[in-house]
């Protein structure tokens, strides 16, 4: 197990390396493009089988212990040791980022996005990988950070060199916001390790707080709040994501919307509920209006680009879509509450998996049709999916409904967690603001439905033999092998929530209570 663990933090970075070297001459197949595609495949695919692995020899009993530990000194003078582990809390997370890196490699085998080198496309993504299983396994504050940082170069380059129109501008944006958080977020940490007198999460943790402060955790939870914020992305500071899904190759877009929207969120259950709970309940209140306001938001905003006439793109839609559904995780974090934050986590994979497959959706309407603008898709009576290419449009409308939080399917549970949590808040908090906040998102989640039934409607519904390309290519083979897991995880989700609850709850009652001692 703990081999395991740290071959799966590991194994990308020298995938990455190895992509970037010639072909053995046995393994170059028809082309060093598809010697290195495959190469990307294999890797992903090993770091897969060994997340699996992981999560059936993970100790379901104890989830809230961690497991698969390793702890080795690393700069004795800052105390900073690489700390590796895994509990009910990171393991589903570390396991679904595992599975998409996979299928997004195995989409890119078929359909490599347009630009330079497949090498450098392949190495880029195991880079991303390492970091994004990294910051979901490691136990330190400083290798956290380091893990949260190693992200960003892989990403802008995805963007900037495999993206489509406006990809600069974009790739820029992305990367400016998140390290200028980044920055904020570091002041905080260090102010946490220096003042507590170590980077340890788990010693943090099962301390509480009690080392810091009442000041000192202020402090934190501001700086290390917003860094995190902008990652999740909260509202107001979501104003790069639409540009970057925008901009981005599909399967950058589902990496952006499955995995690293998801650090933003696991930072704050991870660092500041446990080791800052005074600073935490202070802002508790604020960060709740701020994630109600985005749920509406996000909803209004997709309302305007689905309607006729707005040439509103699909995939800036999707990605407006992700401001209200984190909204939602962030209201059950900030109600601090064991159903809340429960709600939070369930969210998170739900998101990761859903919008997963509704990027890769538009990513083939995308390329069948040459453009995502929606009234350019839906045409006089609209693109009539159900009719050209029914396949495809049963799963669009599949994905929508999972989106908007249909009851039996993965989107459902979080949510309503969420809310729930949000009902009745944690000792403290104020009950009046927090039922403000239940009611705005209860119409929030009218709002999502709204848009994604005028989606649906506008893209799947009308007349076959009008509108834009009547012959339109239906799901292909290595689509349904890559989007078939996805739809068959929401559907276990949304039958079997205990399947993930049970990981959950019990780590997360400990960590309200005092951290995973």
């Amino acid at each position: 197990m703990q081999f395991l663990l740290a071959f799966i933090v590991a194994a990308p970075l020298l995938g990455a390396v190895a992509a970037l070297l010639p072909a053995p001459p046995g393994l170059k197949g028809r082309s060093p493009e598809q010697a290195v595609l495959r190469h990307g495949v294999t890797v992903t695919g090993v770091i897969l089988a060994a997340a699996i692995a992981l999560a059936l020899g993970f100790d379901h009993d104890a989830p809230s212990r961690f497991q698969a530990t390793t702890d080795i000194s690393w700069i004795p003078a800052l105390d900073v040791r690489i700390h590796l582990g895994v509990d009910g809390i990171s393991l589903p997370l570390l396991v679904m980022t595992a599975l998409l890196f996979f299928l997004c490699a195995l989409y890119s085998y078929f359909k490599l996005p347009a630009g330079p080198s497949p090498k450098a496309f392949v190495a880029l993504l195991l880079v991303l990988e390492s970091g994004t299983l990294a910051t979901f396994a490691v136990l330190d504050l400083l290798l956290f950070f380091l893990a949260f940082e190693m992200v960003l170069i892989p990403m802008y380059f995805l963007i900037a060199r495999w993206g489509g129109a406006q990809r600069q501008a974009a790739a820029w944006k992305f990367i400016l916001y998140t390290l200028l958080g980044s920055v904020v977020m570091l002041l905080g940490l260090l102010l946490i390790g220096v003042t507590a007198d170590t980077f340890d999460m788990v010693a943090l943790a099962s301390d509480n707080g009690r080392e810091l402060s009442h000041t000192t955790q202020l402090l934190a939870v501001l700086s290390i709040g917003l860094g995190l914020a902008v990652k999740t992305p909260m509202w107001p500071l979501h104003s790069w994501l639409p540009d970057a899904h925008t901009a981005a190759p599909t399967v950058g877009s589902v990496l952006l919307a499955g995995v690293l929207l998801k650090m933003g969120t696991y930072g704050f259950v991870r660092i500041l509920l446990p080791v800052t709970p005074d600073g935490m309940a202070t802002f508790a209140p604020y960060l709740g209006a701020f994630a109600a306001v985005g749920i509406v938001y996000g909803s209004l905003a997709c309302l305007a680009l689905a309607r006729k006439g707005n040439k509103g793109d699909l995939k800036r839609l999707i990605a407006y879509s992700s401001v209200g559904h984190m909204g939602f995780v962030l209201l059950g974090i900030a109600s601090m509450t064991p159903t809340g934050v429960n709600g939070a986590l369930f969210a998170n994979i739900a998101h990761g998996l859903i919008t997963g497959l509704l990027f890769f959706l538009v990513g083939a309407l995308k390329d069948r049709y040459g453009t995502a603008d929606l009234d350019t898709l839906a045409g006089a009576t609209g693109a009539a999916l159900y009719g050209r290419a029914p396949r495809l449009g049963a799963l669009l409308a599949f994905a929508a409904v999972a989106s908007l939080g249909l009851p039996g399917l993965a989107g459902f549970w979080g949510e309503m967690l969420a809310l729930f949590g949000a009902f009745d808040p944690a000792e403290g908090l104020s009950r009046a603001a927090f039922l403000t906040y239940t009611a705005v998102g209860a119409f929030g989640t009218l709002l999502t439905a709204a848009y994604l039934l005028v989606v649906v409607r506008r893209v799947c519904m009308g007349d076959p033999k009008a509108g834009p390309a009547p012959a339109v290519a239906d799901v292909q083979r290595y689509e349904f092998a890559a989007w078939t897991p996805l739809v068959a995880l929401t559907v276990l989700a949304g039958l079997w929530p205990a399947l993930l609850l049970g990981l959950t709850d019990p780590a997360v009652q400990q960590l309200l209570a005092g951290g995973n001692s």
